[in-house]
């Protein structure tokens, strides 16, 4: 769909945010806190950026975006070419960071990380459950929507680098919190020690990355895929992706980022074992290898054929 946008705000030293309106005024397509966007941009790439406005809302999306000059040229875009009145494509809301119902919270943002933590703040709150949010950042003025957060009291902790050092993980999550789930969005670091400070916590923690995360794999092998619902059959070679293989035998397959980060090409495993190498799935969900993420992840070691349900 196409949206225009109808303000643009400095948020922060390097982050704007864009609200954005169907040009017939017509309501958008709903949402729940933890959603992303595609925006489909002029110079041809596309990137996922979170929603941070009210779900109830339907009348506009608010997406914030970091000015990252070494990074690939999407948010170089967005801040130097992108302003009120034009139109962009954009995706319909997609999902894979959802709030799950909980009497208790503990929130923690890092940088732009805290988009998607807004609405689930506001969610909480208004659920009447028992939450937190630590908040960190590398000066205060480089931290995005500080005044929508002052509402909510001593409940957010700010935590900019130059004047407080990094949040205290393992003072925070040294034990395991009776009925509380915790949500983290933000850079790769973060998550790393978020993760490495949680390994007693069972499923408690739910994160979204906007960089695959750091992993270790298996040479590449040749396998087989089974496209089920096509009847199709193929070779995966070395190198290439399922959904590379997909592509080229015709199938019409979603995707994004190609980089197992979005959730978009994630598609059921009917037989086979998959080795996962996505940002998404937690342990549970990959132990359970029912689904899988085709434009990185690719069969076992051992496993000749994967059969997937496209």
């Amino acid at each position: 769909m196409h949206l225009v946008i109808r303000e643009r705000r400095e948020e922060s030293d390097g982050v704007v945010s864009l609200l954005l309106e169907h040009p017939e005024g017509e309501a958008l397509p709903e949402w729940q806190p933890g959603a992303h966007l595609d925006l489909i941009l002029g110079n041809g790439l596309v990137r996922q950026y979170s929603l941070s406005s009210d779900p109830a809302d339907r009348s506009r999306y608010r997406v914030g975006v970091l000015r990252e000059p070494a990074s690939r040229g999407g948010s170089e875009y967005v801040h130097t070419s992108l302003n009120v009145g034009d139109v962009v494509e954009v995706s319909a809301p997609r999902n894979n960071f959802a709030l799950h119902a909980s009497p208790k919270y503990l929130f923690i943002a890092g940088g732009i990380g805290v988009t998607p933590i807004l609405p689930m703040v506001a969610a909480a709150e208004k659920a009447g459950a028992d939450w937190r949010l630590v908040y960190g950042g590398r000066t205060r003025a480089s931290m995005a929507f500080l005044p929508e957060l002052e509402q909510y009291g001593d409940k957010v902790t700010l935590v900019p680098q130059d004047e407080l050092g990094h949040p205290d993980l393992p003072g925070l999550l040294g034990q395991p919190l009776p009925e509380t789930l915790v949500y983290v969005c933000g850079p790769d670091p973060l998550l790393n020690a978020v993760e490495t400070n949680m390994a007693a916590w069972a499923d408690a923690l739910h994160l979204e990355r906007f960089a695959p995360k750091e992993q270790e794999f298996d040479e590449d092998h040749e396998f087989e895929v089974e496209f089920v619902d096509s009847g199709i059959t193929a070779t995966v070679p070395v190198g290439v992706s399922i959904l590379s293989v997909a592509e080229g035998a015709g199938l019409n397959v979603f995707s994004s980022c190609q980089e197992g980060t979005c959730g978009t090409c994630e598609t059921p495993i009917v037989a086979g074992r998959a080795e996962h190498r996505d940002s998404l799935l937690t342990p549970t969900e990959r132990d359970a290898q029912t689904t899988m993420m085709i434009c990185v992840s690719r069969a076992e070691r051992g496993c000749p054929k994967l059969s997937l349900q496209l």
